[in-house]
């Protein structure tokens, strides 16, 4: 039997109701045998996320307002979720020592992290795991950054004294001994990293979602489910925008070769999404999914010879260094080339970043088109099907869209179009169409 490690996100741990759907999770498959979990998320629309709670606490006390009220709102929330559980467990020792921390001007890093640290004790009594703290698991150094070796090796020598145990993910400690949290990806990051540290078979994150689905629901209907997809693959969809786990989140199970399980906690018997080091070519797919951004601008520019000028992209390249902007991409021709830049960071400069590419670059012509969307088709199965990009272009052709830009990676995994924001939706679902409801119909 292999090892698995699951996370359970916030929305996974929000209740007691939530905590007895995990523990017949964790019942009934043996091969999980560490368990990351969040603090408690929202239990309802107009809820909030203890996390946001105890930054409230924070905020009171800089600005000298008094914090008990909000604090006790939290404090409630355990005690209730430990009674309607049959947990005993002291909390309110727990409370009284991160109350007086609070008082004493203890650090916004600190306050946050204890939503986690209390959820972890609260479900490894329920469950009859051991309790690890992150604290002393996960670290920092002196100024925050984070110690990839040293946290592997202090997870591996406490992982092997416990055959079973829960861990708060979202913080550790620096070597000073003060708590700092993860800035980004929060108890993903520490399930990835418990993962690694086990030698897992498979991380599961569980979450209120079945997997990933191959486009977005708020533009087409009912879109598939993605079942197997490959980090390369998915790195494309986050870029483009799809909300997928950040690369953070899943570099250290990805660096293992891990496995990662995307799992929905309200409905276990969905296999979710499987994220894989290698595509899944026997699938059959064309495609793996299609995502998007809007409010781009696209400077094209021409100059004869272009293609032989020398130091031509490095002074482009200068010029958008020098004004803080990052290119997104740079489709080119013999006498033609097109930067892709985002609004944001236009911000309101595109006639001085003009006028600097005229004076630089001195090109024959400029043509400026704001206010475009750039559209990813990724899949590693296109890169072996005839005939790929022309069915794309045929069916936005038939859906009335108009092609600013095309951009195509080296490894063929993504075809990037350029459209107008008006014709994002239409664009997508004319996409969706081809490729994932015209091959359902066949």
């Amino acid at each position: 039997m292999g090892i698995k490690v699951a996370k359970f996100g916030g929305s996974s741990v929000a209740d007691a109701l939530q905590i007895r759907k995990i523990k017949k999770i964790i019942q009934d498959d043996e091969a999980i045998r560490y368990v990351v979990v969040s603090a408690p998320g929202k239990r309802f629309a107009e809820d909030s996320k203890v996390t946001d709670l105890l930054y409230l606490c924070k905020t009171h006390m800089e600005h000298k307002l008094p914090y008990e009220q909000i604090f006790n709102v939290i404090r409630d929330r355990y005690i209730a979720v430990a009674h309607d559980l049959g947990i005993r467990l002291d909390l309110e020792k727990e409370f009284d020592e991160i109350s007086r921390e609070i008082s004493e001007g203890a650090s916004v890093d600190y306050i946050a992290s204890r939503g986690e640290y209390l959820n972890a004790k609260l479900i490894a009594e329920y469950l009859g795991y051991d309790f690890i703290d992150a604290g002393d698991v996960i670290r920092f150094t002196e100024k925050g950054r984070f110690m990839e070796e040293r946290t592997d090796e202090l997870l591996r020598e406490a992982l092997a004294e416990h055959e079973n145990a829960v861990i708060p993910g979202f913080y550790g400690r620096r070597t000073d001994s003060t708590i700092k949290t993860f800035s980004r990806g929060g108890s993903d990051i520490t399930g990835a990293l418990v993962a690694r540290a086990a030698d897992a078979d498979v991380y599961e994150n569980w979450t209120d979602v079945s997997g990933f689905l191959m486009a977005d629901p708020r533009i087409v209907d009912n879109p598939k489910p993605i079942a197997t997809i490959s980090y390369k693959e998915l790195r494309e969809l986050s870029y483009m925008g799809a909300s997928v786990l950040h690369e953070e989140a899943i570099y250290p199970a990805k660096a293992a070769n891990i496995p990662i399980n995307i799992r929905n906690t309200n409905r276990p018997e969905d296999p979710g999404t499987m994220i894989t080091a290698e595509p899944d070519k026997k699938c059959g797919q064309v495609i793996s999914g299609i995502a998007g951004r809007k409010d781009f601008t696209v400077i094209g520019i021409s100059k004869s010879h272009l293609a032989g000028e020398k130091g031509f992209i490095r002074k482009l390249a200068g010029i958008m260094e020098d004004n803080d902007i990052t290119i997104e991409h740079i489709p080119t021709g013999i006498d033609t080339m097109s930067v892709v830049l985002d609004n944001k960071m236009i911000n309101g400069r595109l006639e001085e970043i003009l006028e600097e590419m005229r004076q630089q670059l001195k090109p024959d012509s400029m043509d400026v088109f704001e206010d475009m969307a750039l559209i990813a088709t990724v899949g590693i199965g296109m890169a072996e099907r005839k005939g790929t990009s022309a069915t794309l272009f045929t069916a936005l052709a038939e859906a009335g869209v108009n092609i600013r830009m095309i951009d195509q990676g080296s490894s063929e995994m993504n075809i990037i179009v350029g459209v107008e924001n008006r014709d994002f939706n239409k664009a997508i679902k004319a996409i969706y169409g081809a490729f994932v409801e015209q091959e359902d119909a066949e």
